[in-house]
């Protein structure tokens, strides 16, 4: 989604969370010179206005496998690469839909599966989108999200070019532009813009959580926390020791948490049955709170600081037999491949992924 963001690095912004000055490198020189590549819903036109549409028909330079971010890390479509060499490494049998495929399938696209995994950043949702995952999770169905700022952006599909997407930055949300007055509605559909959020469907309904903060500097780790220890839950984290640090390695900024994160939050919408089983630890103040969670400015949102700022791992059961595993982490896949696959971020992966498969019934507490 977002067809898609090559020049998200391009701005002083941007660079200034990876924690360095603006560097114009080699590529950003070629992206300048080759204007018949087309924009990203990241970009503005020359008149500074944002860019709101967008297309997988346009050359897209970061759809690759070998593709770094600015960082040197895995991103988007390269980092799901990671979750894909996981489950071919330990035999899980597994299909991939697109966010179009399920955008046009719906429900009945997710019917036939027990369990959906998603890649490391569902962003950009539609309400089709958004509704199927709704009704599968209550309809037995079991999620695992494994990525982080999910579900975040208000998008939309034009009904006659579904190679088309529009997104309209309104007010709130951690946003490369912002739409200008009277310009947040949405032309393909005529729904209103903006995050998901701000229209009564933050994903910590759908998901447990939701965007917290981001930086780019470094990952780090996960700390179990005291629901862990539930025996509702044992089966997480089988052959998994009760102080260990979970994922304090890994291909994305060298740890399992970081990038962009995701926490429990019962004010937005959190079940209140959700288990808050790890939390992450020591970033950095180039880790600030994302900015729909400031309200005034002031000191103390970054990562060294504000409890806010951090990743979290929640578990909940739905009535009927669904439920939902959340990782609230883009880097959490970059870790996986780490020592031939044998480490705790694979072990527990595959402990929920094993049981959601499995048909007996998972308790409601």
């Amino acid at each position: 989604m977002a067809y898609a963001n090559e020049h998200m690095g391009l701005g002083s912004n941007i660079e200034a969370i990876m924690g360095r000055t603006t560097v114009v490198q080699q590529e950003d020189l070629y992206l300048y010179e080759h204007p018949e590549l087309g924009l990203s819903n990241y970009d503005v036109h020359s008149d500074g206005s944002g860019v709101c549409y967008s297309s997988r028909l346009r050359p897209i330079p970061n759809m690759r496998p070998n593709y770094r971010h600015e960082t040197g890390s895995l991103w988007g479509f390269a980092a799901d690469l990671d979750l894909i060499g996981w489950l071919e490494a330990k035999g899980f049998e597994f299909d991939v839909i697109t966010d179009e495929d399920l955008h046009r399938e719906g429900l009945g696209l997710l019917a036939g599966y027990k369990v959906v995994l998603t890649g490391t950043h569902p962003e950009y949702y539609t309400s089709a989108m958004l509704d199927a995952l709704e009704k599968f999770l209550t309809t037995s169905g079991r999620l695992m999200y494994l990525g982080g700022n999910g579900f975040y952006w208000v998008t939309s599909y034009h009904p006659e070019k579904p190679h088309l997407i529009e997104v309209r930055r309104a007010e709130g949300g951690s946003r490369a532009w912002q739409a200008r007055p009277g310009e947040y509605y949405h032309s393909t559909t005529g729904e209103r813009g903006g995050i998901w959020r701000n229209r009564a469907r933050p994903p910590q309904k759908l998901v447990g959580i939701g965007f917290a903060a981001q930086g780019f500097d470094h990952s780090t780790y996960f700390c179990r926390m005291p629901d862990s220890f539930d025996p509702n839950v044992s089966f997480i984290f089988a052959g998994v020791g009760k102080d260990e640090l979970i994922g304090d390695f890994g291909l994305v900024g060298g740890g399992a948490a970081g990038h962009e994160v995701d926490c429990y939050d019962l004010s937005l919408g959190t079940p209140a049955n959700a288990k808050l089983l790890a939390t992450s630890e020591r970033f950095s103040d180039n880790y600030q709170r994302v900015v729909e969670e400031v309200y005034f400015m002031y000191p103390g949102t970054g990562g060294t600081q504000d409890p806010g700022v951090r990743a979290d791992i929640v578990y909940f059961p739905i009535a009927g037999g669904g439920a939902v595993f959340s990782t609230g982490s883009i880097a959490w896949c970059g870790s996986l491949s780490n020592n031939g696959y044998d480490n705790n971020v694979a072990r527990i992966t595959a402990n929920v992924l094993e049981r959601f498969i499995d048909d007996e019934p998972l308790p409601l507490e």
